[in-house]
């Protein structure tokens, strides 16, 4: 609630030995989190050396992590038992190897850049860049990628409809950058 109180209908409250706080699990390092315009909730995660997801979360289910995932150890080894799937556990909308290092999401609705509208943008630390997510009947259909070789720390849709993108390069220069339709083609 927006008072810091639990929601009495959380799917865990009452259970014996869960925290009622707990809304869905089995996540890896979220990075952000929307609530797009059909007013599903969308998430993307770091995953380890392959295996970043953006996912749907729903009440109560588990994501596998650290059971089920795309990507490896950072060493090489598998993690756990190295399996993508299991009984019980819910599977990514979608996910990267190699990775993004998704960083912030925004949902663009507008009509400065037509060719985005419905697309989710997400930004990319080692893509350096904004990954574009086309989606078609809650899943996605394509992608696209606009590289503004920088790490990109987050994406937003500013009020005027052009995109805005925070970036960093290693050793401290940040910029913020804009993109509109003059800018994207």
């Amino acid at each position: 609630n927006l008072d810091g109180s639990i929601p009495p209908d959380n799917p865990f409250v009452g259970q014996s030995g869960a925290q009622p706080a707990i809304w869905s699990y089995g996540h890896r390092n979220p990075q952000s989190a929307i609530v797009s315009s059909d007013g599903d909730l969308w998430t993307v995660s770091h995953g380890p050396r392959g295996g970043d997801e953006l996912n749907r979360p729903q009440a109560g289910r588990n994501y596998g992590w650290p059971v089920i995932t795309y990507g490896i150890e950072y060493r090489g080894s598998a993690v756990g038992d190295g399996i993508t799937q299991r009984g019980g556990m819910e599977q990514p909308i979608y996910y990267w190897d190699p990775v993004i290092a998704p960083s912030g999401m925004a949902e663009y609705r507008g009509s400065e850049i037509p060719e985005w509208d419905g697309a989710f943008l997400v930004g990319g630390l080692v893509s350096q860049g904004i990954v574009v997510l086309h989606l078609e009947d809650g899943r996605v259909a394509f992608e696209d990628r606009v590289p503004l070789g920088s790490r990109t720390r987050d994406v937003r849709v500013g009020p005027d409809g052009a995109v805005y993108a925070v970036t960093d390069q290693r050793g401290g220069t940040s910029a913020i950058v804009r993109l509109s339709s003059a800018s994207s083609g």
